[in-house]
């Protein structure tokens, strides 16, 4: 099974092909190709309801199941993408914040979540004392690598209290579709490929 390393590039390598499509001289293929992405899409948006349906109704066990879809980063990854995930943003950040606590503790830190709001998450870290550089850049890389894990579809995440703020190396959903909304829309060349087009 991948790791999240390999699923990241993954993730980073389809949309580069998404965006390469862009560059097909004729209008018929480029056409159909953005028109098979749409339908792979709806496909599988629709058979991931389905089967969440499915699980839903089979009471207690099936909503506890979910629940771990729910958690589970990969999965929760792509419940998000198709706009079914079991949880909202804001829960699913504040969960999160309080799971990296004992580690940021760990490391003389303390993140608050400060709001979430339109998809821009704000966090307020304190480290203890001065802190040096690194490891300021070991927390900016803990909490940005655990939050865009829970939350790939926030549009901004700002963490307030830390200098030197470090590139992460993570890609929003909406980075990595080339869209301003993840949940919205992906736009290729003025047609729009949605993965909630199907509902």
């Amino acid at each position: 099974m991948a790791d999240n390393r390999d699923l990241q590039k993954s993730a980073q390598r389809i949309g580069s092909l998404v965006q390469e499509l862009e560059t097909i001289a004729d209008p018929a293929a480029r056409s159909r190709s953005k028109e098979l992405i749409q339908l792979l899409l709806d496909l599988h948006g629709a058979g991931l309801e389905r089967m969440l349906d499915i699980v839903f109704r089979s009471g207690d066990p099936g909503r506890q199941v979910i629940d771990e879809f729910g958690q589970d980063s990969l999965v929760s990854c792509l419940l998000v993408l198709y706009g079914i995930h079991p949880e909202d943003l804001q829960t699913r950040v504040e969960r999160k914040v309080t799971q990296i606590q004992s580690k940021l503790l760990k490391m003389g830190a303390e993140a608050e979540l400060v709001s979430v709001q339109d998809g821009v998450v704000r966090l307020r870290v304190k480290v203890e004392g001065h802190g040096c550089g690194s490891t300021k850049r070991n927390v900016q890389s803990t909490i940005e690598e655990s939050i865009y894990e829970a939350a790939p579809d926030l549009t901004s995440l700002i963490v307030e209290g830390l200098e030197e703020p470090t590139a992460s190396g993570f890609v929003a959903v909406e980075k990595l579709l080339g869209s301003a909304s993840p949940m919205q829309t992906v736009v290729l060349g003025g047609e729009a490929v949605s993965p909630q087009s199907h509902r």
